[in-house]
């Protein structure tokens, strides 16, 4: 992994952002990397525990495929087919399931410890949905173009970043910066593994149109 740290004029962008690039060593940009800033300082990062979100289930698919929250987030996983599903994750920082249903289902499932959360189901296997849990305010999550935008107030931070693929853990890629009246832009080299994904079925009417 290589990091770059150069600082940009303060007219490219907002005071107090960072820009945090993700591409492999060819050049490509990596889309869905989790960027999270952690602070050194006294910087407030309490979370509401109140706070819900959502992991859709559209056309047999997760939506978004991957979701970053803070800690002791609420996540509800409406399902918007006509079909039932079988959500469920065997990861340490969350195991859990919810058995086959339509709708959405009435408590939100409560994300109390950080890392990766890797998400599927028991009917559809090539349905595969990743959440990252961090315990930090500010993160966000690498677009087509590779690039993520945090917001952050004046100061020292952690810098971490995850991708379903990566090799190695999130921790070894801790990096620090100080966030101040400028910019600052991090470009990140990382390396990704293969991953094996289960081929989507066709419809088939025996099986009830499950696939």
């Amino acid at each position: 992994m290589v990091i770059i740290v150069c600082l940009l004029p303060a007219q490219t962008a907002r005071a107090g952002e960072l820009l945090f690039s993700v591409s492999e060593a060819s050049g490509s940009p990596v889309q869905d990397a989790v960027v999270f800033a952690t602070p050194l300082g006294n910087i407030d990062t309490a979370q509401d525990k109140t706070t819900t979100v959502a992991i859709d289930q559209i056309d047999k698919e997760y939506v978004d495929m991957v979701t970053i929250v803070q800690k002791n987030t609420g996540i509800v996983f409406p399902n918007h087919d006509n079909i039932r599903h079988h959500v469920y994750s065997f990861s340490p920082a969350k195991t859990f399931e919810i058995p086959l249903y339509l709708g959405t289902p009435r408590e939100p499932v409560i994300f109390d410890q950080t890392g990766p959360v890797s998400l599927g189901c028991n009917i559809h296997d090539w349905m595969s949905g990743y959440i990252y849990v961090v315990d930090t305010p500010y993160f966000a999550k690498t677009g087509e173009d590779g690039l993520a935008r945090l917001e952050l107030p004046a100061g020292e931070y952690r810098i971490g970043i995850w991708h379903f693929r990566m090799k190695g853990p999130a921790s070894a890629t801790g990096q620090m910066v100080s966030v101040g009246s400028g910019a600052v832009q991090l470009n990140n080299v990382i390396t990704l593994n293969r991953v094996w994904r289960a081929v989507r079925g066709p419809a088939d009417n025996r099986l009830g149109g499950y696939r």
